[in-house]
């Protein structure tokens, strides 16, 4: 089969397009998928530039999402039938086989039915963003009806799906974006207000839109400078949470504020073999998908390239002006 290989960790240039042996049914409860499309996100990068989560040797096989076809089940399977439409978060760390290929295998119980809404790039495209966004907003950061959430890089891949997330949980929602082309997006997708910050002071800017107090909950899917700013406007007792190392920076002023940190890493269940957890992943993508069914959740894919141009799309992610998702698509 097709598939992208990292050979080495360096630039976009290092992935290369080679014939692999399709992976095989090895457990009763594994389903093979013939894979129609690939998200890419910003870990791929990250993964590609540094090295794996795993000693494993390399090449490896990139990318978390997929979406695509059931062609074989095992004795075991009970939740699909050959021919079904499945999406899911799984592989590309370095340990079980990434999904910028042509088939993967997995278990049954990571993945999930396709919306029906959804065609395949869109499908691939959501998975890591939607459960992320979910964990920070409602799982470590407690949104509830009516409170004000600031989420950072609104427009981005993550901060798309949050927006319309807190929406659907009647909040309030401040939005940082970096261009008025994004901004409209934000609006589009349910923002109340549009900050942008290389205009103002973002955390001037929702000091005044609520009154002094700040924001209930913030989230930072951006980095430690836009974490230790969003400590100034989050508000007493609020929550803030990252999907980022803050770094060594100073809590003091957290403190005074009693501030609740917290962190958002999806990929620590899959990483650490914690299967309750993935099974909360999985319900997410079911809840998720009936959302986007009823034409109150829309996944924005930017971009749709072929398998081959793998590299054009990690480049693209890395000059961080992207907006939604680059999907691949695997014909």
């Amino acid at each position: 089969m097709k598939a992208i290989l990292m050979t080495q960790p360096g630039l976009p240039d290092l992935l290369e397009l080679r014939e692999i042996e399709e992976p095989t049914i090895t457990e009763p409860s594994q389903i093979k998928v013939r894979l129609r499309a690939a998200g890419v996100n910003p870990v791929d990068t990250k993964i590609r530039r540094n090295g794996l989560f795993y000693p494993n040797p390399l090449p490896a096989v990139l990318g978390c999402d997929g979406a695509g076809e059931v062609v074989e089940i095992g004795g075991a399977v009970s939740r699909f039938n050959i021919g079904d439409s499945v999406w899911f978060c799984h592989g590309g760390l370095g340990g079980d086989q990434g999904n910028y290929a042509e088939y993967t295998v997995l278990d049954e119980r990571w993945a999930a039915p396709i919306p029906q809404s959804l065609d395949f790039e869109h499908a691939a495209a959501a998975p890591l963003v939607l459960i992320t966004a979910w964990g920070a907003l409602y799982d470590r950061g407690r949104l509830q009806a009516g409170q004000t959430v600031l989420i950072h890089a609104a427009a981005g891949g993550v901060g798309h799906v949050a927006v319309q997330l807190a929406k659907l949980r009647d909040a309030r929602v401040l939005a940082t974006i970096g261009s008025a082309e994004k901004a409209e997006l934000a609006r589009n997708w349910g923002a109340d207000t549009a900050i942008d910050y290389r205009q103002e002071d973002f955390a001037q800017r929702v000091n005044e839109l609520t009154d002094g107090q700040g924001a209930d909950l913030v989230i930072d899917t951006v980095g430690p400078d836009v974490f230790r700013h969003s400590i100034d406007c989050t508000a007493h007792f609020g929550d803030l949470v990252t999907l980022l190392d803050p770094g060594n920076i100073s809590l003091q002023e957290a403190r005074m504020r009693n501030l609740r940190i917290g962190f958002e890493l999806m990929l620590a269940p899959m990483l650490r073999n914690l299967h309750e957890a993935r099974d909360h992943h999985v319900e997410i993508l079911q809840q998720c998908g009936e959302w986007i069914d009823q034409g109150v959740l829309n996944i924005h894919v930017s971009q749709v390239l072929p398998l081959e141009k793998a590299a054009a799309a990690h480049a693209l992610i890395e000059t961080g002006h992207t907006t939604g998702k680059i999907v691949l698509k695997i014909s």
